[in-house]
């Protein structure tokens, strides 16, 4: 820019300088010879040049716009038609063998349907062939899913669905409610665990599946349904209310002076539920026990969002490893929720991928403590699609790795103190010994490490 503005000044001056001679000599002679007045007319000439090119911005007439417009729309046009042609070959032998693929897959489809001996559901037919493509690649955890499964799995990973509130299982004659959730119209209706429905507005499902009661709710438009359910051998009539009812997948106590938080799943609502969870938690609480035994993982974005409550901002919560082999870090993004003294982790070999990132992420970026069995083990990473049936079908897209970069697909997570249960688990997850008295010998060890 300096060197600039000396050119631009130098200029400046010559020109002044052309002026004051030219004009002094007018003065002096009052008459110019015409070799002189030509003489002066080209300095002048040449000094107006000189000083337009310093300062005048380049600029085009609108024509000369069109035209470059133009000519660069035809240099890409031609470099575009060379790479096609260059790779012409290629695409139409692509091209032509996904056709004949996709011609043989048709041509076996109707063979089937027309030929068979026995009839054949094309829609089974159609979800089997996806289920095929998906088994293919050899990996368990990428698949198809069925449209009913689909819609079971998406309410229970949104946290929340519309519905009355409970959940219900089926023998070959009853339909019995196994829980109910905490405010839902169901618990404000009254209703109980151990109830049998037997009517959904005075039509019986006596005989009929707990699918068949859930779907007659959750599919119908109403807003409210008379339920008559069986109790102590008597019956009774209810109206409940169809509402968004909020899935519980977080449970908490105070256990002798200890903080203590159980994650069933990792669904969309698991986060805000933690925090509550704390907030409840007075300020004695100084230690804190975070139980992911037995749950088989959920949304990484939860498990993200809820180790997130616990680490430092920036440190990292999990890598991803793509299929090249680049990785990528996902960094704690604020800073701790509330602070605890000391963590412990409980697991066993049911707690796996996102419980198990949850777990490493504790353990190594926020020094917790794990306590119980080897987890399981599922280091990668799914990717889901919902089909327009309304079915779902899922891949593997990559593997996560723990903060310091360590795999644990098929390995699984290494406790710092190892613990097994004593007794066996019953229907209900507890642990109970001979005198039918709750016992979990992992929980008592955990709350002695933080004592």
């Amino acid at each position: 820019m300096e060197k600039n503005e000396k050119i631009d000044n130098n200029k400046k001056s010559k020109t002044k300088v052309i002026k004051k001679t030219s004009t002094s000599k007018l003065k002096k002679d009052n008459k110019l010879s015409k070799e002189e007045v030509k003489n002066v007319k080209k300095q002048l000439k040449s000094a107006k040049l000189e000083v337009d090119t310093t300062y005048k911005p380049v600029s085009f007439t609108l024509i000369e716009v069109i035209v470059i417009i133009l000519i660069t729309g035809i240099v890409v046009s031609i470099c575009s038609g060379l790479i096609v042609f260059n790779n012409y070959d290629k695409i139409i032998s692509n091209s032509s063998s996904e056709k004949d693929k996709i011609s043989e897959f048709l041509e076996s489809y109707n063979h089937i349907l027309e030929s068979y001996v026995e009839d054949v559901d094309g829609d089974k037919l159609i979800d089997a062939a996806i289920n095929g493509m998906y088994s293919y690649l050899g990996d368990s955890y990428s698949g198809y899913i069925d449209k009913e499964t689909t819609e079971s799995l998406q309410e229970q990973l949104e946290g929340k669905y519309k519905g009355v509130g409970i959940e219900i299982t089926s023998d070959s004659e009853n339909i019995i409610i196994t829980g109910v959730f905490e405010g839902s119209p169901a618990e404000k209706a009254g209703l109980m665990v151990g109830d049998i429905i037997t009517k959904v507005d005075g039509v019986s499902y006596i005989g009929k599946s707990a699918s068949d009661v859930s779907n007659a709710i959750k599919k119908s438009s109403k807003k409210s349904f008379e339920l008559t359910y069986i109790r102590d051998e008597k019956e009774y009539n209810v109206v409940v209310n169809k509402e968004e009812v909020y899935i519980d997948s977080v449970n908490s106590d105070v256990i002798s002076g200890v903080g203590y938080i159980q994650i069933e799943t990792f669904s969309a609502t698991t986060m805000e539920q933690v925090k509550k969870k704390i907030d409840a938690f007075n300020d004695d609480i100084k230690n804190i026990i975070i139980d992911v035994r037995n749950n088989s993982g959920g949304y990484l974005s939860s498990a993200y969002e809820t180790a997130d409550l616990f680490i430092e901002k920036n440190k990292i919560i999990y890598k991803l490893k793509d299929k090249d082999g680049n990785i990528t870090n996902y960094l704690d993004r604020n800073k701790v929720y509330r602070s605890f003294d000391n963590i412990v982790v409980l697991i066993n070999e049911a707690s796996a991928s996102a419980s198990e990132i949850l777990a490493a992420a504790l353990q190594e970026s926020a020094g917790a403590k794990l306590v119980g069995k080897q987890s399981f083990g599922k280091g990668t990473v799914q990717e889901t699609e919902v089909l327009s049936s309304g079915a779902m079908v899922k891949h593997t897209s990559s593997y996560w790795l723990t903060p310091s970069g360590k795999s644990i697909n098929n390995i699984g997570l290494s406790p710092d103190v190892v613990v097994k249960l004593d007794n066996n688990i019953d229907n209900n997850n507890q642990n109970i010994d001979n005198n039918n008295q709750n016992i979990d010998n992992q929980l008592d060890k955990a709350i002695e490490i933080l004592k």
